[in-house]
């Protein structure tokens, strides 16, 4: 089985590897990803994050100095979602990618929720990068 996928890119006026070291720092959450960070901490090695879904770890995959910044959400009911994210070299300015899967059961209007809200955490990233 496989998910509905929707590509949204931003770029940011900095090189890759900034953006991959600051993006890819989940202390740094807070700074740009709205949904994912009300706050976060790490507690015993895992990032714990109170979120609109309720208390999450976010979970960084390897790869980040080579732009992935692939993570995944585990759920307090133990379920994870895994959330594509590159950072890719295009010039003298970066393209940041992030792929949203529309999971199951979710309707039209919480997918393009889902989307218009990682767009604004994509822009907060430029806008904190760029500022």
């Amino acid at each position: 089985m496989s998910f509905d996928a929707h590509h949204i890119s931003q770029t940011i006026r900095r090189d890759p590897s900034d953006i991959a070291v600051f993006g890819g720092n989940p202390a740094n959450l807070p700074q740009w990803a709205a949904g994912l960070s009300e706050g976060i901490r790490n507690e015993e090695g895992r990032w714990i994050t109170d979120s609109p879904m309720g208390e999450v770890e976010v979970k960084f995959r390897p790869g980040i100095e080579f732009g992935i910044l692939d993570h995944d959400v585990i759920f307090p009911d133990g379920t994870s979602m895994h959330n594509p994210l590159r950072v890719l070299h295009n010039d003298d300015v970066s393209e940041v990618v992030f792929t949203v899967y529309r999971l199951p059961n979710v309707s039209d209007e919480e997918f393009a929720r889902d989307i218009a809200a990682v767009e604004k955490d994509l822009e907060r990233l430029r806008d904190v990068l760029e500022g």
